[in-house]
């Protein structure tokens, strides 16, 4: 029997790319996902779709960054389910603008999905993990966020700031055996690819040493990993697949 079993994981931005994968390798690991998304289509298809192999699975629509909507959601699985074990705080956004063209709503609306949303979803969950005195949160960072990029201040001040509260937030619930780790994707083909200029998108590829955006299939491995009681020593860890974008 898996250890996967015994769980229940919540996966944002679970209807498609990184979550959609992460959502069904949990799912087929044997844990009860609450796939978590903005868009109902997205999210209920990845669920059917899970439902129909035999697997466990629920879908939840939420805007991330919006608590009472958050409650709401993860309340669902809760029920459905039991207490949440996993947390994949993965849902967010990118777009390509110069600073000096950046509105504020642009920024905001940055921070608000890619950071906000992290607060708002971890601190529904933490209650019970550390009632439970178990649980695994793993967060979405980028290899932006160490290196910058040009056109994407807002994004890469996220991503940094992912890893900040990634590090800190660590340090508050080990001793609860909660771990906080992240994941630092370099250039992966999901949809968020599509809304960046292709010429951007053609300089990245020609600028990585392994010359193609990668897959999410190769970052689903290193979220199972973390996720698992094999990741138990990996404590405000970043792993990074990047495909030697960022190397360190």
């Amino acid at each position: 029997m898996s250890e996967f079993t015994t769980r229940v994981a919540v996966v944002t931005g679970g209807g498609s790319g990184i979550g959609k994968a992460v959502a069904i390798a949990l799912a087929e690991a044997g844990a009860a996902v609450g796939v978590v998304d903005w868009n109902r289509a997205n999210a209920e298809r990845v669920a059917a779709d899970l439902c129909g192999r035999g697997l466990r699975a629920l879908a939840a629509v939420a805007d991330v960054a919006d608590e009472p909507a958050v409650k709401t959601a993860f309340a669902t699985i809760v029920e459905a389910f039991g207490d949440i074990d996993i947390l994949f705080n993965n849902a967010g956004i990118d777009n390509a603008v110069p600073l000096v063209d950046m509105s504020a709503a642009v920024w905001d609306e940055m921070m608000r999905v890619n950071l906000r949303s992290l607060f708002v979803c971890t601190k529904a969950v933490l209650p019970a993990m550390q009632r439970k005195r178990w649980g695994r949160i793993i967060n979405t960072a980028s290899q932006s966020g160490y290196k910058g990029a040009p056109a994407m201040v807002h994004y890469c001040a996220t991503k940094a700031g992912v890893l900040g509260f990634t590090r800190a937030l660590a340090y508050e619930v080990i001793d609860d055996n909660i771990t906080v780790n992240a994941i630092a994707p370099g250039p992966i083909d999901t949809p968020i690819k599509d809304t960046l200029p292709p010429e951007w998108v053609a300089a990245k590829v020609a600028g990585l040493p392994i010359k193609r955006f990668g897959t999410v299939d190769e970052v689903a491995p290193a979220v199972m990993l973390l996720a698992s009681d094999a990741g138990a020593y990996f404590v405000g860890a970043c792993l990074n697949m990047n495909g030697g974008d960022h190397m360190a």
